[in-house]
């Protein structure tokens, strides 16, 4: 049976915690497996230690929709408890926010992507966490679509963003606990990080054989589904491609008006794409990109998790609609995540020359193999921050 960080440590982190004024970092989904919020059990179990609440991007309750769409401060009407926004006026906490804590515990939901902002919010605390002295505890948590599988070209230096600070792949592999390790190493932050380990995770898990329900952790993640299809959908954000939001099915669909079933099932014959299938069909968004019209458009079904790699597959979809439709697709303009002038869609890959070896028809194949080296290498610096088998 798994029992995840936020229940490991009010089972047994009194003495731990004793007398430590404590600040947590979560959102609506922070939760245990029977819905109780991760802030409920800490008042149950550390009677008047907790001080104040953060929330990272879309919102303690995930209320809010899209990039840059920010948070205000306030006050939690349960607790009574002031609630810092990290997503709204400062995305970094300032030194003033942790001076009535001694401990900010964080119980976030990763999705096992590089660019979902939660790590790089963590990493904002523990930089302010090294310069006030205080320590950061992350309540681990499965990485929903395993720890087994990496893929994708590592970030370069140059595209750094609130998408991606670190040298890591999109999809990293990583619990938010190693990620966390990691990222405190190789940043060179130094802060003083802990890391409260499940029971029971193993890294070939996937969401389901957890046990535990789905709690959505931003309003566009509104399931398992959505999940592993995300380290690759995610690029319709730096284009004019609808990745469906203001559907029932973000990132799971995608389309515009403009695409031909036909077409682009045909230009991806030359690209091996396990473990999917893509469904034709069509969808009218109510919200957002092409909102009100009719788009042309699939629908990515997953059918063996552990062949499918999304990464490749939108890439290849990426290449096959801008080389189909080269005047009707665009690059979604700045800003994009708080970036004002740099193409988000680097941001979004991470490295300026894979992009341009796509808009140049450089075979997937041929891009995965320029990479493989450093992605072997990334897959041997993160063994270093296992915490489980």
């Amino acid at each position: 049976m798994i029992q995840i960080g936020i229940e490991q440590l009010c089972r047994s982190g009194a003495e731990r915690l004793k007398g430590k004024r404590l600040g947590l970092l979560a959102n609506q989904a922070s939760t245990d497996k029977h819905f109780n919020h991760g802030r409920d059990l800490l008042l149950a179990a550390f009677p008047g230690q907790l001080t104040c609440l953060f929330s990272p991007q879309h919102g303690f309750f995930s209320e809010k929709q899209d990039n840059m769409i920010e948070s205000d401060h306030g006050v939690d009407q349960v607790s009574g408890l002031p609630v810092y926004s990290l997503y709204g006026e400062t995305r970094k906490p300032y030194p003033s926010m942790f001076a009535d804590i001694d401990v900010l515990l964080v119980d976030l939901i990763d999705v096992g992507t590089r660019v979902y902002t939660f790590i790089w919010t963590v990493v904002h605390c523990l930089e302010v966490a090294a310069e006030t002295g205080i320590t950061v505890m992350i309540l681990d948590r499965p990485n929903p679509i395993g720890g087994h599988l990496v893929e994708g070209n590592l970030l370069r230096a140059e595209c750094a963003s609130f998408v991606g600070r670190c040298a890591i792949p999109m999809r990293h592999g990583l619990t938010l606990g190693e990620l966390a390790l990691l990222c405190n190493r190789e940043l060179e932050i130094g802060a003083d990080l802990q890391v409260v380990r499940m029971n029971g995770w193993t890294r070939r898990m996937f969401f389901p054989a957890t046990g535990y329900p789905w709690v959505f952790p931003s309003p566009n993640m509104p399931s398992f589904a959505t999940a592993l299809v995300y380290p690759g959908q995610v690029l319709w954000e730096g284009t004019n491609i609808s990745e469906a939001r203001g559907t029932t099915l973000p990132f799971e669909l995608f389309g515009a008006p403009f695409l031909e079933h036909g077409a682009v099932l045909d230009a991806l014959r030359a690209t091996e794409l396990p473990g999917c299938h893509l469904r034709p069909l069509r969808f009218e968004p109510t919200s957002g990109k092409w909102m009100g019209q009719m788009c042309t458009g699939f629908q990515i079904h997953v059918l063996n998790p552990d062949q499918f790699r999304p990464y490749r597959t939108s890439l290849a979809l990426f290449q096959a609609i801008r080389c189909l439709y080269p005047e009707q697709f665009a690059y979604k303009s700045p800003p994009y995540e708080y970036e004002f002038e740099r193409l988000p869609m680097d941001l979004i890959i991470g490295d300026k020359m894979v992009r341009e070896g796509l808009e140049n028809g450089v075979p997937i194949a041929e891009l995965e193999r320029v990479w493989q080296e450093e992605l072997d290498e990334y897959r041997q610096l993160r063994r270093a921050v296992f915490l489980y088998d």
